[in-house]
């Protein structure tokens, strides 16, 4: 079974045209498959129009949030409410090209676990959109080392055992194939077509910029210290300790050969701020340890991932 999964908000005169070539591409495909429209609190007709297809084709599974709660939260329920075992996200403004899919598919017979979609020809604007992906879409392989051209392009294809259990928030769903990394997923990415908005307007600026930059510090932070947070918060502090040492011995130097009290000099308050945030740092990575433990062993979480078994 095959599920792509297409949030929507606000594209009524998009809707219908990319179920049509959904539905023409995957019929050609003769392989089970559905296509889950979630409905992202629009206001201009899209609820009515996504019902009308609902009841008129069986493959047709739609879910209407009650409000807007953004695109990584309509993504994350398309995943939740998908059946099949290859998932499939597309964005729903028919920017995306369905024709890929078959492609991408192709991928995944090879044996990888997520086919990430590139668009080498970018139809956006190119001072607003496409030169701030490119350096964002840099910054983030050389921070994660997923090496990908284009994270941000919502086209994947995903094997729904790497995907399922992942849960993300805020606007984290660029980093979906981090993810996906993180469990052992085979990952490769393949140029896709990309058409110029047929109608509506983008809902993304230039501040979605500062976003992904914040995104991205809490995806590394996940990475590397998610299971030992003491490991970030203790080396902070101890460089911090290792400072407030350095300032006392600077200042002590001067009091005794250049003659200088500790008065004149801001040495022993910068010695006593950088002592206290050492010590602070310090606490906060214990109390950091305790939440990790706590978050993990209350809820039964493990920290593995098994591939396979045999013989149990």
């Amino acid at each position: 079974m095959i599920s792509i999964t297409v949030p929507i908000y606000n594209e009524k005169d998009t809707v219908r045209p990319l179920h049509d070539k959904i539905r023409e591409v995957m019929l050609r495909l003769n392989r089970p498959w559905e296509v889950i429209f979630v409905n992202d609190g629009s206001h201009d007709g899209t609820e009515d129009l996504l019902d009308e297809l609902a009841a008129s084709y069986p493959e047709v599974k739609v879910v209407h949030f009650r409000r807007n709660f953004g695109q990584t939260a309509a993504m994350m329920a398309g995943f939740d409410h998908a059946s099949g075992d290859v998932i499939i996200p597309l964005d729903g403004d028919y920017q995306n090209d369905p024709e890929d899919i078959p492609n991408m598919l192709d991928k995944l017979d090879e044996g990888y676990d997520v086919c990430s979609g590139w668009r080498r020809d970018r139809q956006d604007n190119a001072i607003k959109r496409n030169f701030p992906s490119i350096m964002a879409n840099k910054l983030i392989s050389w921070v994660s080392g997923v090496r990908l051209h284009d994270f941000g392009c919502s086209l994947k294809a995903y094997r729904s055992e790497v995907i399922k259990g992942v849960r993300i928030y805020g606007e984290m769903h660029r980093f979906l194939p981090i993810y996906a990394k993180w469990h052992g997923a085979r990952i490769t990415e393949i140029p896709v077509n990309h058409f110029a908005r047929r109608a509506g307007s983008s809902k993304y600026g230039l501040e979605r910029v500062i976003k992904v930059l914040f995104d991205l510090m809490t995806v590394k932070f996940l990475d590397k210290y998610a299971l030992k947070p003491m490991y970030l918060f203790g080396a902070v502090g101890f460089a911090s300790l290792f400072a407030a040492f350095l300032l006392f011995l600077w200042a002590v130097g001067l009091y005794l050969f250049a003659a200088k009290p500790f008065t004149t000099t801001p040495l022993p308050l910068m010695t006593m701020f950088a002592a206290l945030t050492g010590i602070m740092c310090l606490l906060m990575g214990l109390l950091a340890e305790m939440i990790t433990r706590t978050f993990y062993e209350s809820q039964g979480k493990p920290v593995y991932l098994v591939k396979e078994t045999k013989n149990f």
